[in-house]
């Protein structure tokens, strides 16, 4: 049986990890200490380090956990990072004998340039690129490259489940909702996303059928989110990349 859980970390980070009884892989383990821990209570030897980007909130524990449990560290091989030694891009496939699971490697540049996503025992292990009603802010790529990574994400099987790196979910819908209020299903999600942090739980993995009907930046063609954009940014354009644009600046200062 294949179990997958996030491991909170640092401020608001999710390290996921996939295991049976015996081997784990870790995604972006930006924390060394949660991941030890998790892996001697549960008796468990690591198998692999997957690795969506380089920066130091997702990554910055690797040295560390493969120290003390060697195993090979899968990396963008657009990008550095320490103690990475297996480079990867789109159309790779990494096999994971001990978990008897494939992953897909998927080039979704725009958070950073080499950002990728992991696709494999039914979700998409996405880093900062898709969130939970939201997406990653554009910190070197283009707005043009964050959208067709965004169409690649949302391609996936709508019961795709979609495991990101941060717990942003709770204000992120706060601002779909200022762009698009009479959504019934944000409404509705908005909900049982209160109820749950209420309680102390994740909000995710969330899946790809709830991000198209809920995400304000993959609905950028809809009526209501062109004009909340518009009335905001007083621009004039109603194409997809000049919505999506305008909406990530918005986003930024919101």
């Amino acid at each position: 049986m294949l179990n997958i859980f996030p491991i909170p970390a640092l401020k608001d980070n999710y390290i996921w990890i996939l295991h049976n009884a015996h081997h784990a892989v870790v995604v972006d383990p930006g924390d060394a200490a949660p991941v030890l821990d998790y892996l001697k209570t549960h008796q468990l030897k690591l198998a692999a380090v997957l690795c969506t980007h380089h920066h130091a909130d997702h990554v910055a524990g690797v040295c560390q956990l493969v120290a003390l449990h060697p195993a090979p560290v899968y990396f963008s091989q657009r990008e550095k990072i320490s103690c990475g030694n297996h480079a990867v891009s789109e159309g790779d496939v990494i096999n994971i004998p001990e978990l008897k699971i494939k992953f897909s490697v998927l080039d979704i540049p725009g958070h950073t340039l080499g950002h990728v996503a992991y696709v494999g025992a039914g979700g998409v292990f996405c880093g900062d690129t898709l969130f939970g009603c939201g997406c990653g802010r554009l910190f070197e790529g283009t707005a043009v490259q964050l959208l067709h990574a965004l169409k690649k994400l949302v391609a996936l099987p709508d019961n795709t489940q979609v495991y990101c790196g941060h717990e942003y979910t709770e204000s992120n819908i706060r601002f779909a909702r200022a762009c698009e209020p009479d959504n019934a299903q944000l409404v509705q999600r908005q909900q049982g996303v209160q109820i749950l942090r209420a309680a102390g739980q994740p909000t995710l993995p969330s899946n790809i059928v709830l991000e198209k009907s809920t995400n304000p930046f993959l609905r950028c063609a809809m009526p209501a989110i062109i004009q909340a954009v518009q009335q905001q940014s007083a621009i004039k354009q109603h194409d997809e990349i000049s919505i999506f644009t305008a909406l990530r600046a918005w986003k930024n200062s919101f």
